[in-house]
């Protein structure tokens, strides 16, 4: 990881980087303790930690990394990213989205703002992501 990439993930977690993944890994956890929830606790875990550290890494489809569809690109990832939405991906994207609007009213938060509101939506639609390096 450079330098830059580093001191902004160090300003992230003083600047709302904390609570946020902490709502992520409530989700994963209220969706793991639901044996049905599992593969909806391992997408949240995943982007948990790309939460905690969001500079110096991206979300991809994993099928335009990959170059293959599996079932999180494909009709079961659909319907549940749908499922997701109502059940978890609405409070999260609203957390990160309340989050961008303090941080963007400063001008040092803009990028942090810029952040939140890309991951807002990775909240809406979690499943067939995968982080990898930028």
């Amino acid at each position: 990881m450079q330098p830059v990439s580093i001191f902004l993930n160090i300003l992230w977690l003083l600047l709302g980087g904390v609570w946020m993944a902490a709502g992520w890994v409530v989700a994963a956890i209220i969706m793991a303790i639901t044996i049905v929830g599992l593969p909806w606790a391992r997408a949240a875990f995943n982007i948990a930690v790309y939460t905690l550290l969001p500079f110096g890494q991206r979300a991809v489809r994993r099928d335009s990394l990959t170059g293959q569809s599996d079932l999180g690109t494909g009709l079961f990832g659909l319907i549940g990213n749908l499922i997701w939405l109502v059940l978890a991906g609405w409070w999260l994207a609203l957390g990160h989205l309340a989050t961008a609007v303090v941080l963007a009213v400063t001008i040092i938060g803009i990028p942090f703002a810029w952040a939140h509101l890309k991951l807002a939506g990775i909240a809406v639609w979690p499943i067939g992501r995968a982080i990898v390096p930028a």
